[in-house]
């Protein structure tokens, strides 16, 4: 029971983080977003918010890493960019465009006092790019290639969100997939 209060409260910090930034979403928040008893926090997360953000950025990582993979699994890396890119359309959809990445929410932000924010979101940053180059890689694509093909997908869709956001509108994401996806077959070889 206490480990489900603390995944709940894992997951609404992410889901805040999306809309609102780091600094724009407080405990409170988090307690009556996730619906855990307020006491917990403290208990759950004696780090205070730098510990609750860093395991929000996993959590956010890990969850769509989780997806990148599965299509990676499939040997076709375009695929990999459509999971990548189309879990991004379906959340500012869904949202309003008022969600982006809890990630780059995180990222953005001055965080001098708590350096560790900007290192869990790189390592998320790292392991999706990881993640993309290892499946451009099993399609055939040289790997140091594939590691910056990778890294500017990541890069690309990360960028399209904001612009999607700030547009409100889904045409940034969708130029941005077409581009990947034309890069992305180029880049493996004729078998």
């Amino acid at each position: 029971m206490a480990s489900d209060s603390r995944e709940r409260m894992v997951r609404s910090a992410a889901y805040l983080f999306r809309e609102r930034g780091y600094s724009g979403t407080g405990f409170r928040d988090v307690i009556a977003h996730s619906g855990a008893p307020r006491g917990s926090i403290y208990h759950h997360f004696p780090g205070g918010k730098v510990q609750l953000a860093q395991e929000a950025v996993r959590y956010a990582g890990e969850f769509l890493d989780a997806g990148i993979r599965a299509a990676v699994e499939g040997g076709d890396p375009t695929a990999a960019v459509d999971a990548f890119i189309g879990w991004w359309r379906s959340v500012l959809i869904r949202s309003e465009f008022r969600a982006g990445c809890p990630v780059v929410a995180v990222t953005v932000e001055s965080h001098d006092e708590a350096p560790q924010l900007a290192e869990a979101a790189a390592a998320v940053f790292t392991r999706w790019e990881d993640t993309l180059a290892t499946g451009l890689g099993n399609a055939g694509v040289p790997d140091e290639r594939a590691a910056r093909l990778a890294r500017l997908i990541v890069a690309a869709v990360e960028g399209a969100t904001i612009l999607c956001r700030a547009h409100r509108d889904v045409r940034p994401l969708d130029d941005v997939v077409a581009e990947l996806k034309e890069l992305t077959r180029a880049a493996v070889p004729d078998r």
